[in-house]
């Protein structure tokens, strides 16, 4: 009997690919024609960009102004800042407008936000005033933050406020000294009317009776124990004398030296006979 049997399969021939290198002037005129596409794009983008900043068709339409506006009116505000505001929503520019609300009188701060489509929001903080401060330049004063700002002093309410000098810079740390000795001398009923810092770095404090202190130099906290100290001995100088304070001289290590109204320490001729 016959068998029949199957032939061995033929083998299949694998294709493989290979990949074939570009010359190299395809290749160049590749990246060549890939950054003029580029190019051409960042142009055509660029010119999106200036045609949006330069468009009609976008204005400014409403300001709207919130936060602290005691001391301005809408009338005010537009007559400093609109001439200042150029450019439609896109274009306009915020730090040039912020400027501008800036220096406006008695504002301290301002934030500047655009909102779509055709707002622009600002948000004002104004200068609340502590102080006068004394110089040439005139018309100053000292908000609470201890910055000096030119405004009209006529608007200021409170004509209780105290006038502080020192040199340029320096209103912070006299705020900062009136803030820590003014509850010293209201347990004398006393307001301290006028702070001076000089040159050299040395104090002298005026109080509403018209009596004027002089503490010397030093830290804050010594200031402080030397005031703490001549309010705490200074009863028993008015219950011997009962006079009034004109001046108090507080720069000695060991005590203090007090002139009062009507007391004087000169000897009289026959005094000095006896």
């Amino acid at each position: 009997m016959a068998r029949l049997t199957r032939p061995p399969p033929t083998p299949r021939a694998s294709a493989t690919a290979t990949a074939v290198a570009l010359p190299g002037d395809v290749r160049l005129m590749n990246a060549v024609s890939l950054l003029v596409f580029v190019g051409f794009g960042l142009l055509l983008a660029a010119a999106a960009v200036q045609w949006l900043l330069r468009s009609p068709w976008f204005p400014v339409r409403t300001i709207q102004v919130e936060g602290e506006v005691a001391r301005n009116n809408v009338n005010t505000l537009r007559a400093n800042t609109a001439s200042r505001i150029g450019g439609n929503w896109f274009g306009v520019d915020l730090a040039a407008a912020r400027a501008a609300f800036e220096d406006v009188p008695w504002v301290r701060r301002a934030v500047v936000r655009r909102v779509w489509p055709d707002r622009l929001r600002v948000r004002l903080e104004e200068h609340q005033a502590v102080a006068l401060w004394a110089d040439d330049r005139g018309d100053r004063l000292v908000n609470r933050q201890g910055e000096v700002f030119a405004a009209n002093v006529g608007d200021v309410e409170d004509d209780q406020l105290p006038t502080f000098a020192g040199p340029e810079g320096s209103a912070g740390q006299v705020l900062a000294l009136h803030r820590r000795l003014q509850p010293v001398f209201a347990r004398l009923d006393a307001q301290i009317d006028q702070i001076t810092m000089s040159g050299r770095g040395s104090w002298r404090l005026q109080l509403d009776s018209g009596a004027v202190l002089e503490i010397g130099r030093g830290g804050e906290a010594e200031l402080a124990a030397r005031c703490e100290r001549f309010v705490r001995t200074l009863a028993q100088v008015g219950a011997r004398w009962r006079q009034p304070l004109e001046y108090a001289d507080l720069r000695h290590t060991d005590g203090y030296a007090v002139r009062l109204r009507g007391v004087s320490t000169t000897t009289t001729p026959a005094a000095r006979k006896h």
